[in-house]
């Protein structure tokens, strides 16, 4: 859910800020306050276009973010934009650079927006099977899962066969290709340690020189200083031994220390470090090889090898390729027809719940007021076997809103209202199925009163049991109905009008609730309001 917006700079807005709540978040005000501006800070942060002009007079940007609480994130996402009058466009998601397109994706399954004009996620064709197999799921999660798994096989097989080597010529040129970088990669006959090896056996040449120098400095120094050193400390302590035990046992560790430097000294007399011209070039056409080999093949001896391994069966599948080819298709044959049986099976079961969902949301219209609506989810087969992840049918949902009319695409229907209707009706049929955690309805409400808006106020309450529902309205009816109630207004400061919002309490929400319906805040609209609130109590 949304916990808290902060919008700076649109219209006019100047900056503010406004917490949100699980539930039914109300928002009500004066004409032209800034309520469509705060839904439209909510599209712009779902990747939405946006116009130089909502940009506030005297400033050069708008800016909006927005803190939301996810179930796979530990904590909050903070979500944010920044558009410049000047073209530049800067989205972040936790403080990351974005692209629009990648804050659109990952905003598409957090936030549904609903209004007279826009476009929802509702009317994308794609999504009317998801949301189908959703209400479906007690049968359908024992069938798609597992065509699904033969669909990945299909796909990958499919793939296998579309591979095309070209004519006989280019076959050809492909295997003399792949047969030149074989055989290079195997004549190098590379280990996979090697050439740390040879770099450490280089490095070690290369200073030979300096090692043999320093090795004789210490040898001569120890001979020429150390020892003879020792022998005139080792005389000199001989001569008083016997007047104590401890200049006794010292002369015997000054001994013992001139017979070890003696062995060290003979050790580096002996040690021979030669220079062997023939070795190290050797090992420089090593490296060089190798070297060749990574500009070529890969970046690590390990990822040569790999490459080798890879262009070995490459080889393999285009000298067989006919007798692989009549294998993949026998493998296709068997994947294909455990698909078309479970196509089948899923076919059945998206019929039977069509019929249940369809009746179920002409139900929801008629409350609505839409009385002569008939909604339908019609299923159709895919013909050919054009499978596809979802299987053999193509699923829309389509509607005729009055008597004698044939059924349309809900994407063709004229009326902001009735499809507004619709919307909520279908919201409300498949709040359990639909996992989209945060809905916007922006005076959704605009056309109707009566019973049809008090009905969508118990529908909106509904969904919001199972979502966070932001809803823009000017009917009483609806307001009443709110988990949260806020109220929108204006105020000129300087020469200047800045849009404000408060969170209302419960005294409030019922001043506002009468000024709603009555257009006044009088002794009876109170008590018209009071009673509405009571009412809307007992629904939820």
């Amino acid at each position: 859910m949304i916990n808290l917006l902060h919008i700076k700079n649109i219209g006019i807005i100047d900056d503010l800020t406004i917490h949100l709540n699980q539930g039914l978040n109300v928002l009500t005000g004066e004409t032209g306050a800034g309520k469509t501006l705060l839904i439209g800070a909510l599209k712009i942060l779902a990747g939405g276009r946006f116009s130089k002009e909502m940009v506030r007079i005297g400033q050069t940007y708008s800016f909006v973010e927005m803190s939301i609480s996810i179930p796979e994130f530990e904590d909050n996402v903070i979500v944010s934009r920044q558009i410049s009058t000047d073209g530049k466009n800067i989205c972040k998601i936790n403080g990351r650079l974005v692209t629009v397109n990648e804050l659109k994706d990952f905003m598409k399954d957090k936030i549904d927006i609903h209004g007279q004009n826009d476009t929802q996620t509702m009317l994308d064709l794609n999504k009317h099977i998801t949301l189908l197999d959703g209400y479906a799921n007690e049968e359908m999660i024992d069938i798609k899962p597992i065509y699904q798994e033969f669909y990945e096989s299909y796909r990958k097989i499919k793939k296998e066969l579309n591979l095309n080597y070209g004519d006989e010529i280019e076959k050809q040129r492909k295997l003399d290709l792949l047969n030149y970088q074989l055989n290079e990669i195997k004549e190098a006959n590379l280990k996979p340690e090697e050439e740390e090896v040879l770099e450490e056996k280089r490095r070690k040449i290369l200073a030979s020189e300096k090692i043999a120098t320093h090795l004789k400095e210490a040898q001569e120094q120890i001979d020429t200083n150390a020892i003879e050193s020792l022998n005139c400390a080792i005389r000199s302590l001989e001569k008083i031994q016997t007047y104590d035990e401890k200049y006794m046992e010292l002369v015997a560790r000054l001994k013992s220390s001139y017979y070890e430097i003696q062995e060290v000294e003979r050790d580096l007399s002996q040690e021979e470090i030669d220079f062997d011209e023939k070795e190290q070039n050797e090992i420089e056409e090593r490296l060089d090889l190798i070297y060749s080999l990574k500009r070529k093949y890969g970046n690590q001896i390990e990822q040569i090898l790999e490459y080798k391994n890879k262009i070995e069966k490459e080889i393999l599948d285009i000298t067989n390729r006919e007798s692989y080819v009549i294998k993949l298709k026998q493998e296709l044959g068997i994947v294909e027809n455990k698909m078309l049986e479970l196509s089948e099976k899923m076919t059945q079961v998206r019929q039977k719940y069509a019929n249940r969902l369809s009746d179920e949301i002409t139900k929801q219209l008629q409350e609505l007021e839409m009385k002569n609506a008939e909604f339908k989810v019609s299923v159709e087969k895919i013909e050919d076997k054009k499978f596809n992840r979802n299987g053999l049918n193509q699923v829309e949902f389509v509607i005729a809103t009055n008597k004698g009319e044939e059924k349309k695409s809900l994407i063709k229907i004229a009326s902001g209202g009735e499809i507004s209707r619709v919307m909520l009706a279908i919201k409300t049929v498949l709040a359990d199925v639909d996992q989209t955690p945060i809905l916007v309805f922006d005076e959704i409400d605009t056309g109707i009163s009566g019973m049809a808006a008090h009905t969508t106020g118990e529908k909106m309450k509904q969904i919001a049991r199972n979502h966070q529902v932001i809803c823009v309205t000017h009917l009483a009816s609806i307001a009443a109905k709110g988990d949260y109630n806020y109220y929108i207004f204006k105020k000129s400061e300087e020469d200047k009008t800045k849009t404000f919002v408060k969170q209302l309490n419960e005294e409030e929400t019922i001043c506002e609730i009468a000024r709603i319906a009555n257009g006044e805040v009088t002794q009876t609209s109170i008590q018209n309001a009071k009673e509405m609130r009571k009412l809307s109590k007992k629904i939820a």
